[in-house]
């Protein structure tokens, strides 16, 4: 009866051919690595009764094992799901240049910190600071490494120890479990609440005001919608009762836009600009949502409370890297040419007209169609994502499959293709909108389709 003692030794599996030759390339501490786990998964095969593998058959697995160790664990993936703003996915993807920047950062040594006039040591906050400024009307501002950071740093440097006013409808909860009332909590500060779940009224927060009250904070809740019987004290009725109490306003928008997003048929979303024009101190956004580029928490407003921000211990704590600096300032120069719409890729999808999308759709289906596939071009409806307009969409033209196994089946072989392809299940059908794959990605898409048809099992 076959055995364990059938199985090649491990200098003999490494001496078999394609094995011999990846010693060079791969390193032989990696290629014994993948050479004992192959022979140890064949071993334990063996004495489940299996028949013992051929030595060519060994060496190729022992190939594949080692090129997924050395596959990078963070992959290019192409989303279909239609999801913009896909916060699994990596959220925004950047524009061409913005991307360039931040290779260019990453790959040598930059004036980051550096005075070219002076010849001394300069901040890296000043590379941001007036692109920021000039965009939002805002005197001054500073970006640190997400919006949680942003809020976090707020609070600690302008209200701790103290009291800070909010609104009870607006202790929101942010992806991953993160609580605005625990990140309050970190920065020291008191929360006091006020009003009730769907009403808030100005006359709430001004009977909350003492003498150990700090600011008012307001959080815009970008990621659910209360409807019905509701109303929330607006930025400006908050801004008159600070001034009148020596207050600090801090305005968290969340997802943060610099382009209405009623000029792309949906709901107004709060724009940085306006709540700098209706006063408020401090007013913290996203990097990597509405506004398209890399991760970052970007703070702006008044000049006194944003310079206590940049001398706080913990902005070090949170500040920005070279990289996402530069990305986020190539972002910005777009808004500020007036191209945001067509360079930077989350408002390029967003604005995409229908047409375009149904052309798109319905050259996948022939080609799927012409390799025997049953491909249907159906209507349906893209998301914004990322926490972003809440309940708001935008008509789509979908591509649906069915899988001759199942749909959960062919979702899986998709997402096993190399790049990964995710796509979303409706109706026991795969559905993919072409809305969030890149343009230069739609080779892919067919051509991970047809790899994951032809690799149905044939009793399926």
């Amino acid at each position: 009866m076959a055995g364990p003692r059938e199985l090649p030794s491990v200098d003999r599996l490494l001496a078999a051919p394609p094995l011999a030759a990846l010693v060079h390339a791969h390193g032989r501490a990696a290629l014994v690595g993948a050479v004992r786990e192959t022979l140890a998964a064949a071993r334990a095969a063996v004495l489940g009764g299996s028949a013992p593998p051929s030595l060519e058959e060994l060496a190729v697995q022992a190939t594949e094992r080692l090129a997924a160790h050395e596959r990078p664990r963070l992959r290019e993936a192409i989303n279909a799901t239609g999801v913009v703003i896909q916060t699994n996915l990596g959220r925004a993807p950047v524009a061409a240049d913005a991307a360039a920047a931040m290779a260019r950062a990453a790959a040598g040594y930059s004036n980051l910190e550096y005075d070219l006039e002076r010849g001394e040591r300069g901040s890296r906050t000043t590379h941001l600071e007036p692109l920021l400024c000039r965009l939002t009307g805002a005197e001054a501002a500073l970006a640190v490494n997400n919006n949680a950071s942003a809020l976090l740093l707020a609070l600690a440097a302008l209200a701790r120890d103290r009291e800070v006013i909010i609104a009870r409808g607006q202790l929101v909860e942010i992806g991953g479990g993160f609580r605005i009332p625990d990140v309050m909590l970190q920065s020291g500060a008191r929360l006091v609440e006020v009003g009730t779940t769907n009403r808030t009224y100005a006359r709430d927060y001004e009977a909350a005001v003492s003498e150990s009250t700090a600011a008012v904070l307001r959080v815009h809740s970008s990621n659910f919608r209360v409807v019905g019987f509701t109303h929330q004290a607006s930025l400006r009725e908050l801004v008159e009762l600070a001034r009148q109490r020596s207050l600090f306003v801090i305005d968290d928008l969340g997802s943060g836009s610099l382009l209405d997003t009623a000029a792309y048929g949906l709901a107004h979303e709060p724009m940085v600009q306006e709540s700098i024009a209706a006063g408020a101190d401090v007013v913290c956004f996203s990097g990597d949502k509405l506004l398209g580029g890399p991760q970052a928490g970007v703070l702006v407003g008044r000049r006194e409370p944003l310079e206590r921000l940049k001398r706080h211990p913990l902005a070090r704590a949170v500040r920005l890297d070279k990289a996402s600096i530069a990305g986020l300032e190539a972002t910005l120069r777009h808004y500020l040419r007036g191209d945001a719409a067509a360079a930077i890729p989350v408002w390029r999808m967003i604005a995409i007209p229908a047409d375009e999308l149904r052309r798109r759709t319905s050259r996948w289906a022939r080609r799927l169609r012409a390799a025997g596939i049953a491909a249907a071009v159906i209507p349906g409806q893209s998301a914004v994502g990322g926490g972003s307009l809440p309940g708001e969409t935008l008509p789509t033209w979908l591509l649906a499959v069915a899988a001759p196994d199942s749909a959960d089946a062919l979702a899986a072989r998709l997402r096993r293709c190399d790049p990964p392809l995710v796509a979303r299940i409706e109706r026991q059908r795969v559905v993919l909108d072409p809305r969030t794959v890149l343009p230069d990605q739609d080779r892919l898409v067919v051509a991970h389709l047809l790899k994951s048809f032809s690799y149905v099992p044939s009793n399926s």
